[in-house]
C-alpha cells in the first residue's frame, strides 16, 4: 500500500531553497522544523546531495570481504520516525546511524559494492534495495510501507529528489513555506528540479487544489496544495 506522500519545502519568492543567499537575510527561516513536526510523518526522505550534508564519515573503502545478499537489512524497526536517504550508487559514508534521533534508512540499487553494505552494517545504518542500477521510487515507498509501516512520508528535497517524486506521480500534497525574500541570481537549487536526462519529462499532474493558506508571521505564508495525478501516466 502506498503511503500518503507530502512534499514540504521552504523557498524564497523566486523558488530558490538556499536561504543563506536570500535577501533580506533570515526571512522566516525558523519555520521549517516547526511545520515538519506538525505534519507528523512516519518517515522523511531526502536525496543524496542533501544527505551528504548530514554525513560525518568518509566513503567506505573497497575491501575484499564476504558477498552480501541484495536484500533489505534493518538495524531498527521500532522507531517513531525514520530518515530516508536516496543514495543509488552508495556514495555516502555516514559516520552516524541517525539524524536528529531518527534512524537512517538508505535506499540503494543492487549495483553497490559489498564493501559499502558492510560499512553500513558496521555503523548500524539500515538499507533497502529499490532497483538494479536506478532507484524505482514507487518500489521505494512500497517497501517503506511494507517493511517499516510508513503510512505518511514527507519528501523534503533537494530539488532533484523532489522532482523525481513529482514526475513519478507519487506526491499527494505539497506544503510550501514561502518567505518574503529573493535570491535573484543563478546557481541556487529550485524547489523542484531534474537531472539533464529528465529535463524533457513532465509530471502527470491533472489538478492542484489550494486547500489552505496560513500566515505564519513576518510575511511568511504556508501554502497547502492537494495534488491529483493521472494514475495511468504515473504507472508508466
Amino acid at each position: 500500500m502506498k503511503p500518503y506522500v507530502i512534499c514540504l519545502m521552504h523557498s524564497s519568492l523566486d523558488g530558490r531553497t538556499h536561504s543563506s543567499r536570500w535577501r533580506p537575510k533570515g526571512a522566516g527561516t525558523d519555520w521549517f522544523e516547526k511545520i515538519h513536526d506538525e505534519l507528523g510523518g512516519d518517515a522523511w526522505v531526502i536525496g543524496r546531495v542533501t544527505g551528504s550534508e548530514f554525513a560525518k564519515g568518509k566513503p567506505y573503502p573497497e575491501t575484499p570481504g564476504e558477498k552480501l545478499p541484495r536484500e533489505s537489512w534493518f538495524a531498527r524497526r521500532d522507531a517513531k520516525t525514520y530518515g530516508v536517504v536516496l543514495d543509488a550508487q552508495g556514495k555516502i559514508g555516514w559516520g552516524r546511524s541517525d539524524i536528529g534521533g531518527d534512524p537512517i534508512v538508505v535506499v540503494l540499487t543492487e549495483s553497490v559494492p559489498d564493501s559499502h553494505l558492510a560499512g553500513l552494517r558496521g555503523e548500524g545504518v539500515s538499507y533497502i534495495f529499490a532497483g538494479k542500477t536506478e532507484i524505482d521510487l514507487a518500489l521505494t515507498v512500497d517497501i517503506l510501507n511494507r517493511e517499516l509501516g510508513v503510512k505518511r512520508l514527507l519528501v523534503e528535497g533537494g530539488g532533484v529528489a523532489n522532482g523525481a517524486f513529482l514526475r513519478a506521480g507519487l506526491i499527494d500534497e505539497f506544503n510550501l513555506i514561502l518567505s518574503p525574500a529573493i535570491d535573484g541570481a543563478t546557481g541556487a537549487p529550485f524547489v523542484f528540479d531534474s537531472t539533464e536526462a529528465d529535463s524533457d519529462k513532465r509530471a502527470p499532474i491533472t489538478a492542484m487544489t489550494l486547500e489552505s493558506t496560513r500566515q505564519l508571521g513576518g510575511g511568511v505564508l504556508l501554502l497547502r496544495y492537494l495534488i491529483q495525478n493521472d494514475p495511468q501516466a504515473a504507472a508508466k
